[in-house]
């Protein structure tokens, strides 16, 4: 048992260091090489862990959405806060971890264009990797229709819509090079309004007869 904890323990440590070479590096330009250096190992024992780069990529990724996960979890499962406040907490957390993690997805971009160019699916993986995000936004927005904090509404298009705005903070950060995603957590705010049936007018909206509204 010990054995198998220790080895655990190695290979976890090997994928928090290999991260960071990638991040440094970038998918194309990472060797098996540099991260055995990295970690202080060599290449042999390397392989006793992983059989190659791309499956260390993949086990690292998990690590970070596995981290990600935990805290998405929490707030979920504060009772202190409405399904509403849970949503909008959970959307800008993620949209502000995109934002502090620039550099790790424009690495995650490329390694899914090397996927494509490989025949492999991209959007098969990405959905394997945020799997459980989607489900603890379903199951905040389930609770809120449970509780009365949400009308009737269709509980997967809400979720795919949540789910767009991250897909924009990516795309944003990652492709356009913005840093600033705050209007983006200001529409999951909106939309969040929204289901509740609430959605906030904005400010000097004209009236039909085309005087301000007050």
């Amino acid at each position: 048992m010990s054995i198998t904890i220790e080895h655990d323990k190695r290979k976890r440590e090997i994928l928090e260091k290999a991260l960071d070479v990638f991040v440094d590096e970038g998918y194309e330009d990472t060797t098996f090489q540099k991260i055995a250096e990295r970690c202080g190992i060599t290449r042999t024992i390397l392989y006793l862990y992983f059989k190659n780069k791309r499956e260390i990529f993949t086990f690292s990724i998990k690590l970070f959405t596995e981290r990600l996960e935990v805290e998405l979890r929490a707030i979920g499962a504060d009772s202190a806060r409405s399904q509403s406040d849970k949503l909008n907490a959970i959307l800008a957390m993620v949209v502000e971890s995109c934002a502090s993690h620039k550099r790790l997805l424009t690495v995650i971009l490329d390694y899914l264009g090397h996927l494509r160019a490989a025949g492999v699916d991209p959007d098969e993986r990405v959905r394997r990797r945020t799997i459980r995000m989607r489900h603890i936004l379903a199951g905040i927005l389930i609770e809120g229709q449970k509780k009365g904090d949400f009308p009737a509404f269709s509980v997967k298009t809400a979720g795919d819509l949540f789910y767009a705005i991250i897909e924009a903070a990516i795309f944003r950060i990652a492709v356009l090079g913005r840093e600033d995603v705050s209007g983006l957590v200001e529409a999951a705010t909106l939309l969040s309004s929204a289901l509740k049936g609430n959605e906030p007018k904005p400010r000097g909206r004209p009236a039909r007869d085309g005087r301000p509204a007050t």
